[in-house]
């Protein structure tokens, strides 16, 4: 396997997270959707990242592929395999990747249009509030750790992920004090050795 992208991206990073938690070995090659757009585009004709290149040379373009590919050859899947906790799972992990979503649309909205949309931008800053807040809820009365059967799963790595994308591409647009359970549970996702293992500082795009 060889994932393609930077780990400043909330979706590359919770790819590689998965893949490292599920012991499955890959490559990385750390490419921006911008300085590396020449060398991206024959793999990936979308031009986008995360790309994940299978053995078998088949080129995956979405994390959600990709995350299906990794729970299929792991040991152990890091999500729920059926029923109500799955559904659970899946909806704070749709909550999660979309608040990343639109965390990356304002900042494209912000620094790269030259003409800013202050109706758009609103919309997006109001989207991530959005979110933030129903996980928030969600946190209350969950683990302080891993919220589905005590084992990390997909939506841990979604939400820690996206969490700090959003601050760091961001500032101050969530504040900690008014989300102190979510703030909690993904500064207590940050602390373990994968996470810190996969981590990497947001690199504008220039």
């Amino acid at each position: 396997l060889t994932l393609i992208g930077q780990c400043d991206s909330p979706f590359v990073r919770r790819v590689a997270i998965a893949q490292t938690a599920s012991a499955i070995p890959f490559a990385h090659l750390s490419w921006s959707v911008f300085g590396d757009a020449d060398r991206l585009r024959p793999i990936n004709p979308l031009v986008r990242v995360p790309t994940l290149i299978l053995e078998s040379g088949t080129v995956l373009v979405d994390s959600h592929a990709m995350l299906d590919h990794i729970d299929r050859h792991a040991a152990t899947p890091l999500r729920p395999e059926s029923g109500s906790e799955r559904d659970a799972a899946l909806r704070i992990e749709g909550l999660a990747t979309g608040m990343a979503e639109k965390a990356v649309s304002l900042f494209y909205e912000l620094h790269l249009h030259q003409h800013v949309s202050d109706l758009w931008a609103e919309r997006c800053r109001d989207q991530i509030a959005g979110a933030a807040h129903a996980l928030d809820a969600e946190a209350r009365g969950r683990p302080p750790l891993c919220w589905f059967g005590g084992r990390l799963t997909h939506a841990d790595i979604a939400l820690a992920a996206a969490w700090r994308f959003v601050h760091e591409a961001h500032p101050g647009l969530l504040s900690d004090a008014a989300l102190p359970t979510l703030a909690a549970h993904a500064a207590a996702l940050e602390a373990q050795p994968v996470f810190q293992a996969i981590a990497q500082p947001f690199i504008p795009p220039a």
